[in-house]
């Protein structure tokens, strides 16, 4: 059992970043009518920069 918290509180930047920081980001996109580069959807758009931003956060400790 400790084992398995250890492991959801390692990954919780992660879900933080997927439950929150994803529909976020897309739903700003698309109120602002911002387009997505490279002919992308907002939503994955979206995926890979609030991936990108978790693993960050995971890997250094901090969001910023």
């Amino acid at each position: 059992m400790e084992h398995a918290l250890k492991l959801i509180a390692g990954v919780l930047p992660l879900i933080f970043a997927f439950a929150f920081l994803v529909p976020v980001i897309d739903q700003g996109m698309r109120a602002l009518e911002i387009n997505a580069p490279f002919g992308l959807t907002t939503l994955t758009f979206a995926l890979i920069i609030g991936g990108v931003w978790g693993t960050i956060a995971k890997l250094t400790g901090r969001w910023v």
